[in-house]
């Protein structure tokens, strides 16, 4: 019985890597660099996507939004006119915890692929489903935020383990918390050693320049390939 339900698992996550893929393949045909952006609910990952959208000097943008219901999210971001969509998980998905690749795909003839060069898609809020399905995009960000407590890394190893950057929020409450962010830097390097890392506040806008320069970074990789 144990090795049966590992074989269900292992079929389902090569099923979803093979949608990935062909996902990843109509992204590059159409020059749209992808950025799956992970947190648990509340880290600010709207907030912060509010702070930088908006202002990429002229890197045209869009924004895939992923929850289990409502569009309060897609709503914030619509206004900033730029194309957003919304992916609700409940509807037709069963209420799913995260987007997994054919979820995304089905999204994909609503999304203005020809007009982006960046494409950020708003995983739903959660810690451990979303690190485990690749969608095709090109780089993974995790949104922690310091109101989350120091020990999330190890009790959530994947998630911290399949990104490229770490970006720890909320840094503006760091005088009202009992919180140690030397011991949350340490044990995120025990469960990925060197991970770029960067401290911003979505609300103050602290550190928010890094940011945009890291992100504006990754939505020119297509352009300097074109």
């Amino acid at each position: 019985m144990h090795r049966t339900k590992v074989r269900i698992v292992e079929d389902a996550l090569d099923a979803n890597n093979t949608i990935a893929r062909a996902n990843r393949e109509d992204f590059d045909r159409h020059g749209v660099t992808v950025v799956n952006l992970m947190s648990a609910p509340g880290a600010g990952k709207t907030t912060l996507l509010e702070r930088t959208v908006s202002d990429l000097d002229g890197l045209r943008v869009g924004v895939l939004e992923g929850d289990v219901q409502g569009s309060f999210d897609a709503d914030r971001l619509a206004s900033l006119h730029i194309p957003v969509t919304q992916l609700n998980t409940d509807p037709g998905f069963g209420g799913e915890c995260h987007l997994d690749a054919n979820m995304v795909r089905s999204a994909l003839s609503s999304l203005p692929l020809p007009q982006l060069d960046l494409l950020v898609i708003e995983n739903v809020g959660n810690l451990v489903c979303p690190a485990e399905f690749k969608v095709g995009e090109d780089a993974r960000v995790m949104i922690s935020s310091v109101t989350e407590g120091e020990d999330k890394p190890l009790k959530y190893p994947l998630m911290f383990r399949a990104c490229e950057l770490v970006v720890i929020n909320k840094i503006d409450l760091l005088a009202h918390l009992d919180y140690d962010l030397d011991k949350f830097l340490y044990h995120l390097d025990q469960v990925n050693p060197g991970v770029e890392r960067m401290l911003v506040s979505a609300r103050t806008g602290e550190g928010i320049d890094a940011w945009r320069e890291w992100i504006a970074a990754a939505g020119e990789r297509e352009r300097a390939l074109a």
